[in-house]
């Protein structure tokens, strides 16, 4: 387990163990002060594979990790917003475009990084887009230009290759599968 909290959120002591609390069959961080469990759950990550026609929709990355690669518009959903509200402000804030969602597509699991991808495939409303201020530039793609060696995420690839050989088939199932 990674003890990266500190202090106990609720009464602010520094006397934090892993434990198994009663009742409980994982490991968990409880304070030692007042016996507040700190669980530590995945992040949820939600994002958009968007397209354009026969194109889609990638962001260069300017902020780390991977720096300059590129990737579809995802980020960490926020508390109090639904999972397409995610989806969509992140286009939004990475790809400064409007989306209408077109189904759920991609349902990772990635255990070693404890996090959840939830990808949308989507449309844009208009050919507008352009970089927020996590990207340091957005561009269409065709299936022949995807830059795969420069793609800055195993699920970011695995759902373009998904979505290559679905368009193909003329079929668009829900993926969902451990990376």
């Amino acid at each position: 387990m990674n003890l990266n909290i500190n202090y106990c959120s609720y009464c602010g002591a520094d006397q934090l163990a892993e434990e198994i609390p009663a009742g409980d069959n994982m490991p968990r961080i409880v304070c030692s002060q007042c016996g507040s469990i700190h669980y530590q759950n995945p992040k949820i990550v939600a994002g958009c594979l968007v397209t354009w026609q026969d194109q889609v929709l990638l962001c260069r990355r300017a902020i780390e990790p991977r720096y300059g690669l590129w990737t579809m518009p995802a980020g960490f959903m926020e508390n109090n917003e639904s999972i397409e509200e995610a989806a969509c402000r992140e286009t939004f804030e990475e790809a400064q475009a409007r989306v209408t969602l077109d189904g759920l597509y991609g349902f990772y699991s990635i255990p070693r990084i404890s996090h959840v991808y939830v990808l949308f495939r989507g449309h844009l409303d208009k050919q507008e887009f352009g970089p927020g201020s996590e990207s340091l530039e957005v561009k269409l793609f065709s299936e022949a230009d995807i830059p795969w060696n420069d793609l800055a995420f195993n699920a970011v690839r695995v759902t373009l290759r998904h979505y290559f050989n679905d368009r193909k088939r003329g079929e668009f199932p829900l993926h969902l599968q451990t990376l």
